[in-house]
């Protein structure tokens, strides 16, 4: 028990080195290039990595779905990830990764599973600034090899994927009515809230959210585009005799980001005095005690899992009013 208890410590304290592990595998061949690609998800997305037990088909299920099984007393249901992104298994898949996902639990059946890499964020670069936005990729992981040189791993999108799956916009748009009509945020005049997301599908979900709260609001796509637009507008500010407060509000941040994630942008900020008074919520899919508790720990000033537009409203009213 020692050791595991060790294994997660260490895991987990990855957070305050802007370090994450990525869980590899393969999906088969895709239908381009006919080849076989790696593919990967944050460790921390990732319960557990189990043989397919018997699964149960469902009537009327939605597409991609295989259909549920049952998995330590807990239905799951199964979905298949190389239909989902237009890959097709050289073999049938005996395998499926199972997540948690926005207080969600779901399974992927995957033709293999390969390794688990340490990486720094800095190895990672957003999908949309190679031109291939619109994906279900949400960034391109690079991997250092003594033999083979540099090869690239696909960072799966896992909101684009679920919102394929299991469209989320019509239990969204019921949100932002109540949204509009419960919440009012009032934000110093002339200031507005700053988002940061490398998920276009967060991204929207976060955009419909903030404009139903009548907030002025500005979205970048990773933590170090975040950080920057800070130190910009806090220089813009200089100059005009002013401070960052009179320029940014709040800072809404994502965690699992290309470049900096939001553990070292939310740390980054608190520990510069130029910006350590702002309020900082933390807006991610990684829930769970251990994640909240992490966050706390880098001084983070509120924790919402997504998407949950009136728990966002709430919880920006909370920070702001302090």
């Amino acid at each position: 028990m020692s050791s595991v208890q060790n294994e997660i410590d260490e895991r987990t304290s990855l957070t305050g080195s802007n370090k994450f592990e990525l869980l590899l595998f393969r999906l088969g061949t895709g239908s381009i290039q006919g080849q076989s690609e790696l593919f990967g998800i944050n460790v921390f997305k990732v319960r557990e990595i189990v043989t397919i037990p018997t699964i149960t088909p469902i009537a009327g299920a939605p597409p991609y779905s295989l259909g549920v099984v049952r998995l330590r007393e807990q239905v799951i249901p199964v979905f298949d990830l190389p239909a989902i992104v237009g890959y097709k298994p050289q073999k049938e898949p005996t395998l499926m990764v199972v997540t948690e996902y926005a207080r969600s639990t779901q399974a992927f059946a995957v033709e293999s599973v390969e390794d688990i890499v340490r990486l720094e964020w800095s190895q990672v670069i957003s999908a949309e600034a190679s031109d291939v936005a619109d994906s279900m990729v949400t960034s391109l992981a690079r991997l250092d090899d003594d033999t083979d040189g540099s090869k690239l791993v696909q960072v799966l999108d896992v909101e684009a994927i679920l919102q394929k799956i299991s469209p989320m916009q019509a239990k969204h748009k019921d949100q932002l009515k109540t949204v509009d009509q419960t919440f009012g945020i009032n934000l110093r005049p002339g200031t507005i809230i700053l988002a940061a997301d490398d998920s276009i599908v967060a991204r929207t979900l976060m955009q419909q959210a903030l404009e139903a709260m009548n907030v002025p609001y500005e979205i970048v796509k990773s933590g170090k585009e975040a950080w920057d637009r800070l130190n910009a507008l806090a220089a813009a500010a200089e100059a005009e005799g002013k401070t960052i407060h009179d320029k940014v509000s709040l800072m809404l941040s994502d965690l699992e980001m290309p470049e900096m994630d939001g553990f070292t942008l939310t740390r980054n900020i608190k520990q510069d005095p130029r910006f350590s008074a702002m309020p900082v919520v933390i807006h991610s899919s990684l829930s769970g005690s251990t994640n909240e508790e992490h966050v706390r720990r880098v001084g983070a000033d509120g924790y919402v899992v997504k998407f949950a537009a009136e728990e966002l409203a709430a919880t920006l009213r909370k920070a702001l009013s302090r």
